[in-house]
């Protein structure tokens, strides 16, 4: 089975990542996703250097977390070196245990500026930003990289060579390229072969929405850790029931109550850290997520979306958990329909 790894000092156990994702894994998400257990790792949403480096007051308060969270990468972005530089030793002066570097952003705003997927077209320019964070922090330096930037320029193998000769200690690669965004099946193959190249450590990203396909993907490419994303955003507990099939338990099984109590948790904290307006917002984009596969779940979405109230989110949780556990049907019943919600979030 798999087992713990380190990156320099920092015991990965379990060897289960927290993946970041723009605009999700902020300081609630990461605490809510970490007090369910099995998390080896979080990391958070990636932070541009050039709001750090100009004290944008946004920038910094995406570096805010717990000491709970701990170990936590915090992962920058940006196409300067300099400035690179100076994120990185931000992030260190505030505490974190690792700085990682996003060499995979697909977003275009990021990408028109050089920075994310970008620099997998500019090697010249990554191994510059690598070379000069890595002088600049005394704390483990890490990449998290797509695969290529389109399937005719799939360099994976080549820019996790070029990593590890400017120091960086672990490799996180998103089996996707640029040109893919989330569409399509991550290549898995292709990170086995980063996985074969280079003698630190590398974890896998892409598609692990369940226990059985991510034990199959983690064993037939041999990395040394998982990355999960929005497989987290559906499932709060896929971390610990990861873990508990690793230690050799049957995976932990909530019960609707506590599917109800975790949203509830979730809209709780939203509402201690921001206005009301942008807590609903990220109240549905969890729920949307959270509620997949669950009977009568589309419904529940679309109601949930056109909620303009604190106590309506709540009253709409409260009566769909509630005929759920009665064993009632909710709305059509339907576990997935044509009335599904799409959020515009982005994932890193």
């Amino acid at each position: 089975m798999m087992k713990a790894f380190r990156i320099r000092n920092i015991e990965i156990n379990p060897p289960l990542i927290l993946s970041p994702m723009a605009g999700v894994t902020d300081y609630t998400f990461r605490r809510l996703i970490k007090r369910r257990g099995g998390v080896g790792l979080v990391v958070t949403e990636f932070i541009s250097v050039e709001g750090l480096t100009r004290n944008n007051p946004k920038s910094w308060r995406q570096m805010k977390f717990d000491e709970f969270e701990r170990p936590i990468a915090i992962q920058i972005f940006g196409s300067q070196p300099e400035r690179m530089a100076m994120g990185a030793q931000i992030a260190e002066e505030v505490g974190a245990d690792i700085v990682d570097i996003n060499c995979g952003c697909p977003a275009p705003k990021v990408v028109k500026h050089g920075g994310g997927s970008a620099l997998l077209r500019d090697l010249k320019r990554l191994e510059q930003i690598l070379k000069e964070v890595k002088k600049s922090i005394s704390i483990p330096l890490t990449l998290k990289m797509r695969i290529g930037y389109s399937d005719s320029e799939i360099n994976a193998v080549e820019v996790a060579k070029l990593a590890e000769d400017c120091g960086v200690e672990h490799i996180a690669v998103h089996g996707r390229t640029r040109e893919q965004g989330y569409k399509g099946l991550a290549n898995w193959d292709v990170i086995r072969q980063v996985k074969e190249a280079v003698s630190i450590p590398v974890s896998g990203n892409g598609d692990i929405t369940t226990i059985e396909y991510g034990l199959k993907k983690w064993q037939e490419s041999g990395v040394d850790g998982i990355l999960i994303g929005r497989g987290a955003m559906q499932n709060p507990w896929i971390f610990r029931q990861f873990q508990d099939v690793l230690e050799g338990r049957k995976p932990y099984q909530p019960s609707i109550e506590e599917k109800r109590a975790v949203l509830l948790e979730f809209f709780d904290m939203l509402r201690e850290e921001m206005p009301e307006l942008a807590a609903l917002g990220k109240m549905k984009q969890l729920a949307g997520q959270f509620t997949k596969g669950l009977p009568g779940g589309a419904l529940f979405r679309q109601k949930l979306y056109h909620s303009q109230s604190a106590q309506e989110i709540l009253d709409n949780i409260t009566t769909y958990f509630e005929t759920l556990q009665n064993g009632k049907t909710y709305g059509d019943g339907l576990v997935e329909a044509d009335l599904e919600i799409t959020s515009c979030y982005a994932f890193s």
